[in-house]
């Protein structure tokens, strides 16, 4: 009898019952049968894997989850959530287009708006997106795509998105939606005139700062296929054990978001009268600039996220992290936990200091991720912080 050693692959074992929990598979490649079968999958014809770069289970799940709670179909998962802006640019923009993004997006958005994409022959424009007048004039004959933020990253403006839906129709301009702040909980952009939508899955939709994730779902399928095509060339693979995470993470979805959602609210009327406070925003809040157009577009969800200003330079900053130990200081949101972040010395630390404060933020700006925890101990600690940085 021929002896089959332990280099040899082992089958599965067969069950009368499944598992409940979602399989594990972290292969990076797929057996066929024969040269027809393989060409079977790669026509169509047939469904499977092959290489695990072109697509594996763990991945395809997950997107059939969010592509639910986005109402999409077809949606892509990518190793981030700038792998997903990077293909979306490069899948669907070649030399001598145009785009305009928001000029109040998350720093590696305007990073590679500004110096990335011209690189590549990609002119660029950054345009105040909650001003569709705005953004109407920074359109040239080239546009042919307009990225903007639901609501910024970090500083909480809503962007007209109806008015921006509008000029991208009538000029036949593709309109991308970073989803990532709002998610399909608050905002489900697809029904507000968008071609695109991307999401950070890494933030809100996993939730527990463990996996490094994006998503992108196109309306279009020729367009789908083109962002799919540059994202396999360029290699921009999520990983398995990622995707298995945040499927995990998306069964608690809605009641994470829920509960930081209340705490949000509750932390950022606690703050606007806490001294030393300069202002807060919060989108539901009535002081906050785009107010009317938030309760709007957003149906009351105002989100998990608030930001903040002290009064004070870096020294003041300093004082109110060191004073806050147990409240994660971190360029990061969407995590189950509370975290905080300083936008001068993170996510927008490659704009100038003149750059920042024509958008709004000082050294005294945070921004605040609100998370599960009990409210009153986070308005406790923030209250606390505040003294101290006051002092």
């Amino acid at each position: 009898m021929t002896r089959k050693t332990p280099v040899r692959r082992t089958p599965w074992p067969d069950s009368s019952s499944r598992a409940v929990v979602t399989p594990l598979q972290p292969s990076v490649v797929y057996a066929s049968e024969s040269p027809d079968a393989l060409d079977a999958q790669y026509e169509g014809g047939s469904p499977g894997y092959t290489y695990a770069r072109e697509g594996h289970p763990n991945a395809d799940v997950l997107a059939t989850k969010i592509d639910a709670l986005e109402e999409a179909e077809g949606g892509l998962i990518l190793g981030s959530g700038m792998a997903a802006i990077t293909a979306t640019m490069l899948g669907l923009l070649k030399t001598g287009d145009h785009v305009v993004g928001g000029n109040q997006l998350y720093g590696r958005s305007l990073r590679m708006l500004a110096e990335e994409l011209p690189r590549f022959g990609v002119a660029t424009t950054m345009a105040d997106p909650t001003d569709a007048a705005a953004v109407e004039a920074a359109l040239t004959p080239d546009t042919k795509l307009i990225l903007v933020e639901a609501v910024s990253n970090p500083t909480l403006r809503v962007s007209d998105i109806e008015g921006i839906a509008r000029l991208a129709r009538a000029r036949g301009i593709l309109l991308a939606i970073d989803n990532t702040f709002t998610t399909p909980r608050a905002f489900k952009a697809f029904e507000h005139g968008a071609d695109v939508v991307i999401h950070s899955v890494t933030k809100l939709l996993a939730g527990h700062s463990d996996a490094t994730l994006g998503y992108v779902a196109l309306k279009d399928a020729a367009l789908r296929k083109a962002v799919y095509d540059t994202a396999v060339t360029l290699g921009l693979t999520p990983s398995p054990f990622d995707c298995w995470l945040a499927e995990r993470g998306l069964y608690s979805f809605e009641l994470r978001y829920d509960r930081a959602e209340a705490n949000a609210a509750a932390l950022a009327d606690a703050l606007a009268v806490m001294p030393g406070v300069r202002r807060v925003l919060y989108p539901m809040r009535p002081d906050h600039p785009d107010h009317n157009r938030a309760a709007s577009l957003l149906k009351g969800r105002g989100g998990n996220m608030v930001s903040f200003e002290i009064e004070g330079g870096r020294d003041a900053a300093n004082a109110l992290v060191r004073a806050a130990p147990d409240i994660a200081f971190a360029p990061t949101l969407g995590d189950i936990g509370t975290t905080l972040s300083h936008p001068a010395t993170s996510s927008h630390r490659a704009l100038s200091p003149e750059a920042r404060a024509a958008l709004g933020m000082s050294e005294g700006f945070f921004r605040v991720s609100v998370g599960v925890e009990y409210a009153g101990l986070l308005i406790e600690e923030f209250c606390q912080a505040i003294a101290a940085a006051a002092s």
